[in-house]
């Protein structure tokens, strides 16, 4: 499962000279869900339905919102319409031609309650989506929506490939036929998916005719691989960064970045939960774990500790939250007053006869996480609570626990958009199967706030507003919000093209080449 056998219809890692062109290895520490941007809700499934699909927008290199099938758009009626102009010139990877009809389709399926799509939130604020021609789409909100042009950069799925059969079990979700720069070849599960280069991609795309990912669900194994030169590209940890790649051979066959990354790290509950409904006990939870000391010691300064629901990156991050720093006789004295107590002299507190005492779930090969949770859990120990870790593959975490609400805490993290809508993540209505609200937070303040934040289009009210959001989740904690960390990226210097911004480094992936003389398999 780690490495992969075979590569490439047989070809090795170091045989690939049977494909023309340029090939380039991705790492990815857990494999994907769905390869259908409708479905996945997982990163390692956006990463490559990124790549195979198109929505009608997409973010430039400045975090500007540029046309991608769409050559334009036109807001009207104070907000509430847009209407795009789609491109002519794009085809399936079937070879059928891309209409305004299969955007129609997308908007109808994220809609579709028989549907379960993480994604349908920024959905459900529009009254009607037509098509009056092949090549307009006309979108009718029923109140100005700011977040509306930021929400079509979905990806757009194919209506003659979804439309008959049952939506989830289509071979679509795992095979997929998009209008991409790349088209899939074959997914192993566990081992890698692997894309090649659309040659009738309607924009010049650089000589990266076929990418691999490989799935190495461990860090330290992937720095191994990268090193044997056996994958090209990996996000390393910050004890990786520092402290392993700074000898001759790495800089000569690697090339190292680093930037502030729209994420940010937590450790959620899930508050229905009896352990986890008390907002005291949440409370004294977050002064009892010490985020400066997770910061230095798991991030080793790449990165900040955090106190809200937004990294510093954002601009509606509020910087005044309620902060809560490391204050263990106050996590005791709420604890207490919340009735948990020691009444046996074991060392964990109890209430009614039972015991604090609860499990710690994160994913496998995120070493950041592991050892957050590691720290996390000595301290809690010194508070009188008692947890365990366990460790779990990236699949069978988001499929048999988060998906199913069964588990009692979590240490992940989010990306977040550029806009900074929340609805997905906090509003109550989300708290549904498939949602992303899975700790089940309900705040009616919130909720209203959230809707009152999407209707404006002040950039400053908005921020007031969203400042406001983070003020009552910094209150209720529904997380222990934990860092923000750093973007640290490994690429094989042999691509070129690569310009760092606001947006990364892969903003301009397409873009990417290898010299002629570095070309490593031909």
């Amino acid at each position: 499962m780690l490495c992969a056998a075979a590569f490439l219809q047989g070809c090795s890692p170091r045989e690939r000279s049977c494909e023309e062109g340029e090939t380039i290895v991705f790492a990815m520490l857990g494999d994907a869900s769905y390869l259908n941007p409708v479905l996945a809700g997982d990163s390692a499934s956006a990463e490559i339905n990124d790549l195979v699909y198109n929505g009608l927008v997409k973010y430039d290199k400045d975090l500007v919102l540029v046309g991608d099938l769409a050559r334009s758009w036109e807001v009207l009626d104070g907000g509430k319409t847009i209407v795009f102009k789609l491109r002519d010139d794009v085809k399936w990877h079937d070879g059928r031609t891309f209409t305004a009809g299969d955007a129609v389709f997308t908007y109808q399926c994220l809609v579709n309650p028989d549907i379960i799509s993480p994604r349908s939130g920024r959905f459900k604020m529009i009254e009607s989506v037509k098509a009056p021609d092949e090549h307009t789409l006309a979108v009718k909100y029923f109140r100005a929506y700011s977040p509306a042009l930021e929400s079509w950069g979905l990806g757009i799925i194919p209506k003659h490939i979804f439309d008959q059969g049952d939506f989830d079990k289509n071979p679509a979700n795992r095979k997929p036929v998009g209008t991409g720069a790349y088209k899939f070849v074959k997914w192993l599960s566990g081992e890698q998916i692997v894309l090649e280069k659309n040659s009738e991609y309607f924009e010049e795309t650089g000589n990266i005719t076929r990418i691999i990912y490989r799935i190495i669900p461990d860090s330290s194994v992937q720095f191994l691989e990268l090193r044997k030169r056996g994958i090209d590209s990996m996000g390393l940890t910050p004890h990786q960064y520092i402290y392993e790649t700074d000898d001759e051979e790495f800089n000569r066959n690697c090339n190292k970045f680093r930037y502030g990354a729209f994420q940010y790290a937590y450790m959620g509950y899930n508050l229905t939960n009896p352990l986890f409904k008390d907002r005291r006990v949440r409370r004294a939870i977050s002064y009892a774990i010490d985020k400066k000391a997770i910061v230095d010691a798991v991030l080793l300064g790449c990165g900040v500790q955090i106190h809200s629901n937004y990294p510093p990156s954002s601009w509606a991050y509020n910087p005044d939250v309620e902060k809560f720093e490391y204050d263990p006789v106050r996590a005791r004295a709420l604890l207490d007053e919340a009735g948990w107590r020691d009444t046996d002299g074991d060392g964990v507190r109890d209430r009614d006869g039972r015991k604090f005492s609860f499990t710690i779930l994160t994913n496998q090969g995120n070493k950041m996480r592991e050892e957050a949770a590691t720290i996390i859990q000595s301290q809690l120990k010194e508070a009188g609570i008692a947890s365990e870790i366990r460790i779990l593959e990236w699949a069978t975490l988001i499929n048999r626990h988060i998906d199913r609400r069964d588990f009692d805490a979590v240490v992940l993290g989010w990306s977040t958009a550029v806009d900074p809508d929340c609805y997905s993540l906090w509003h109550s209505s989300e708290a549904r199967p498939g949602g992303f609200n899975f700790v089940s937070y309900k705040n009616p303040e919130v909720d209203a706030l959230i809707d009152k934040g999407r209707m404006s289009f002040d950039r400053g009210e908005r921020k007031k507003i969203y400042g406001r959001i983070q003020e009552m989740i910094a209150s209720d904690q529904p997380y222990c919000f934990l860092y923000a960390p750093d973007s640290l990226t490994v690429v094989a210097s042999r691509f070129h093209g690569i310009e760092p911004a606001r947006a990364g480094i892969s903003h301009n992936f397409l873009k990417w080449y290898v010299p002629e003389d570095l070309i490593k398999y031909k």
